[in-house]
């Protein structure tokens, strides 16, 4: 018989958190909207120190310099361990059609047309989580 496991959260660095999130290509874009937040999937990139996010958004919706939360993850189920990971920090709508083409090739998108926006997040604070399980009473 197995003894019951604890889940926990184990905070991890910076770099680690970066890691992770450029490890990963889909993850939820956070923003507010109508004093209300408002979570879209999204695909990403991670390029010199900035996220180039495709999300189903008007880009309306999104003012210049706008604060926005990306947050990635991947948690196996039943057991409850993975990691996840948010970036926090202000991001504009990409303008240029040339490098917006690019990215629309190299992005997969869940909408076309007004809905589907390309943005670029500068990540001013990035966290991340480890989520493991522990033998009870182990490791506290």
């Amino acid at each position: 018989m197995t003894a019951p496991a604890d889940r926990r959260m184990i905070e991890v660095s910076g770099t680690e958190a970066l890691w992770l999130l450029e490890g990963s290509a889909q993850g939820r874009l956070v923003y507010i909207q109508r004093e209300m937040a408002v979570v879209r999937p999204a695909a990403h990139v991670m390029e010199y120190g900035r996220l180039v996010v495709r999300a189903p958004v008007q880009a309306a919706t999104i003012p210049g310099r706008a604060l926005l939360t990306y947050q990635v993850d991947e948690i196996r189920s039943p057991s409850g361990t993975g990691w996840t990971v948010s970036a926090h920090g202000p991001a504009d709508v990409l303008a240029d059609p040339d490098e917006a083409a690019h990215y629309r090739r190299t992005l997969p998108g869940w909408a076309h047309g007004p809905h589907d926006t390309l943005l670029r997040l500068y990540p001013q604070e990035v966290s991340g989580f480890r989520l493991a399980r522990t033998v009870n009473g182990a490791g506290r």
